[in-house]
């Protein structure tokens, strides 16, 4: 019989948790429950916040004692991380489901995004409706709208509770195995307007016996492939889609984070690198873009999404950056340039067409490259022609096959 977790503040929620506990064993499933909170629990559960603490090297007493809010939720938090995880792979249980505050959900969600990718696991929140990158990361963690606040049981918590109790029931309950011949795995980067590209890309790849795991260049998803590349699931990265440095550097919506662009060096994996999406920064609604960049060329993409124009000189300091996370490589890289285009709107006739921006990118990346360390392959087309694509996957496969 399947199992669940279920884990929170049994102290302050013990009834809220008993509601949902006798749900789920209601469905023909068994539970494990897990105490985070740091008073005695209303119901004795299967593993003790006691034992939280200690997996964080803390006295549950001790906190207790002091009375620090902040503290005890950083403790059990590192507590959870470290045990949960342990707990999984010793088979206590195949999903897990959380109820709480920001509080509460600060304390459980590092413990779930330390759980393998597939793992059923839903944070119903208060906080759910707001940014939640914070909680959720590079994970699949299921942020849930607590709609009130996880505070006794009425007509809207009831139903929302047992809403959430049939999700994750429903999700380890049913099971479908889709078999996948094991392939090779390679990661590729995409934005919109990089699309054909990695469609020619990976139609390629495909027809040579790879498989190909796409990410969308929106922050979010370069740092969920730096992760598994750093985890260990490609064997190769066709990165061509670096527009979330431009974000980075200028301060738009869509940045991945100062590293970027390091895993696959730093682990040895091939690499094939491209300046896609470097015309670039991404904004919200075009009535956010700020005060200062309003006489920069700028593009409604729609009505949620403002592009604005890399500048001569932000295209130097992309440069630069691309050229020292590459030097840095540990791995087969290459830097594949398209000498007539970095995106579907930066060709002639497009909004943002700019041959002294992307000469200034294309002149410092060959200025600062270390050819050592990078090989440098210019290709005169634009980016989404399918001459480009398909010489960036052949590369790939060259690195791959040369490494083995």
């Amino acid at each position: 019989m399947k199992t669940i977790a279920i884990v929170g503040t049994f102290d302050s929620k013990g009834t809220e948790y008993a509601f949902v506990r006798d749900i789920i064993q209601g469905l023909g499933l068994n539970t494990f429950t897990i105490h985070s909170g740091v008073f005695e629990p209303m119901f004795v559960p299967d593993v003790s916040n006691e034992e939280v603490a200690q997996a964080a090297g803390a006295d549950i007493h001790e906190i207790a004692a002091k009375k620090d809010r902040a503290l005890a939720t950083e403790t059990l938090a590192k507590g959870m991380e470290m045990l949960v995880p342990r707990l999984y792979a010793e088979g206590k249980f195949d999903g897990i489901i959380s109820f709480g505050g920001s509080s509460g959900t600060a304390i459980v969600t590092p413990a779930m995004r330390a759980l393998p990718i597939g793992v059923p696991k839903i944070m119903v929140s208060t906080v759910a409706s707001g940014n939640t990158s914070q909680y959720v990361g590079t994970s699949d963690v299921i942020m849930y709208p607590s709609i009130v606040d996880v505070a006794g049981i009425n007509t809207i918590s009831a139903k929302i509770f047992t809403n959430a109790a049939f999700a994750i029931a429903g999700m380890v309950k049913f099971e479908h195995i889709h078999k996948i011949e094991k392939k090779p795995l390679v990661a590729a980067t995409m934005f919109g307007v990089t699309t054909p590209c990695i469609n020619y890309a990976r139609e390629y790849l495909e027809k040579e016996g790879f498989e190909v795991i796409i990410f969308h260049a929106t922050g979010t998803g370069g740092r969920t492939m730096e992760n598994l590349i750093e985890s260990g699931f490609f064997d190769g990265v066709l990165d061509l889609t670096t527009t979330e440095w431009c974000d980075e550097l200028v301060g738009g919506v869509l940045n991945a984070g100062p590293h970027r662009l390091e895993a696959a060096g730093r682990c040895n994996i091939p690499q094939v690198v491209s300046t896609g999406a470097l015309d670039m920064v991404n904004f919200a609604a075009i009535e956010t873009v700020p005060e200062e960049f309003q006489d920069r060329n700028l593009y409604k993409h729609n009505p949620t999404v403002t592009l604005m124009r890399t500048n001569v000189e932000e295209n130097r300091q992309l440069g630069l950056l691309l050229s020292e996370k590459l030097n840095m490589a540990k791995s087969p890289t290459a830097l594949i340039l398209p000498l007539k285009g970095v995106s579907m709107i930066d060709v002639k006739g497009q909004p943002f067409y700019g041959v002294e921006e992307d000469q200034m990118l294309f002149s410092t990346l060959r200025e600062h490259i270390d050819r050592n360390v990078v090989e440098l392959i210019e290709i005169d087309s634009d980016i989404n022609d399918q001459k480009f694509a398909i010489a960036a996957a052949k590369k790939l496969i060259e690195l791959m096959n040369n490494k083995k």
